[in-house]
């Protein structure tokens, strides 16, 4: 092999290895940041082929995809100093390669100082809050959850990790093992007193709705008798007045009915009854 033949073949490697090594593909979800001489120099984020000076500059990798963090269970004190577990998430994503790799360099070291951030305003924020209010799923929940996303992503916006946190949430509020069973216990009895109270108010209320409808009864029974002796004295008078004109109109005939009338009202049973014989009411009877 001639010497001109050697030196072709090697300067055709060289010259593969020099294009290989100056040759980067970016891909979808991802950064590529040229560093040179360990400084970022500028950062590649559509997907493509590109350049760098071999040898002289170099390439790291970032996500560029959102990504999720989940918090180790943490205790907290809360503001009626209760200890609670709490158990939370944080979606983050990297908004500035460059200050990323200056200040925290690895995701993991994004991922500590974020940890960091978000203990430190779920302890201060909790610890304005009454156990009460937060175990209870309402709007304060959410609001609270608003307000750590906020204060997190000012702090580690005023850092300039080049870290956007785009959301934490709080998955889980506990009670400590230890501290289960007497919670319990004083809620079981809590409940039972507002149990007794509310028995108690609706003894008291049946109490006063039956003395109401007793009074009320007592004075419609009195009001009916009233009216019942008035409309029976007005009816005897009516009747009375009515005896009075027949009487008036045929005497005879009115003793005659009366005694009449007499008659079925005294032998209705068939008693044995002793009359004398001359007797007015006798001889009717006996039709003399």
């Amino acid at each position: 092999m001639s010497k001109k033949l050697i030196i072709f073949l090697g300067a055709a490697i060289v010259a593969i290895i020099l294009l290989a090594s100056s040759l980067f593909v970016v891909k979808e979800g991802e950064y590529k940041v040229v560093l040179k001489f360990g400084e970022a120099v500028r950062v590649e984020e559509s997907p493509g082929l590109y350049f760098k000076i071999p040898f002289i500059e170099s390439v790291s990798q970032l996500p560029k995809y959102q990504m999720t963090y989940e918090s180790n269970p943490t205790s907290i004190l809360t503001k009626d100093k209760k200890p609670i577990i709490v158990d939370n998430y944080t979606v983050w994503r990297i908004k500035n390669p460059q200050n990323f790799l200056r200040t925290v360099q690895t995701v993991s070291g994004g991922v500590q100082r974020i940890d960091e951030a978000v203990y430190n305003s779920v302890r201060r924020k909790l610890s304005e809050i009454n156990y009460d209010n937060i175990i209870s799923e309402n709007t304060a929940r959410g609001n609270i959850n608003d307000e750590i996303t906020k204060d997190v992503s000012e702090a580690i916006l005023r850092d300039n990790y080049g870290i956007e946190v785009v959301d934490v949430r709080i998955k889980r509020t506990d009670l400590p093992e230890g501290n289960k069973q007497s919670v319990y216990n004083r809620m079981i009895s809590d409940r039972q007193s507002i149990a007794a109270r509310y028995l108690s108010e609706g003894d008291e209320e049946s109490r006063k709705i039956t003395s109401k409808a007793d009074r009320t009864a007592t004075e419609l029974l009195a009001q009916a008798e009233a009216d019942a002796k008035k409309i029976i004295a007005q009816g005897e008078q009516q009747a009375a007045k009515i005896y009075n004109e027949a009487y008036g109109k045929d005497p005879a005939f009115y003793s005659l009915y009366r005694t009449l009338q007499s008659y079925v009202t005294t032998l209705n049973n068939e008693p044995v009854i002793m009359l004398p014989i001359d007797s007015p009411y006798t001889r009717i009877l006996l039709g003399k």
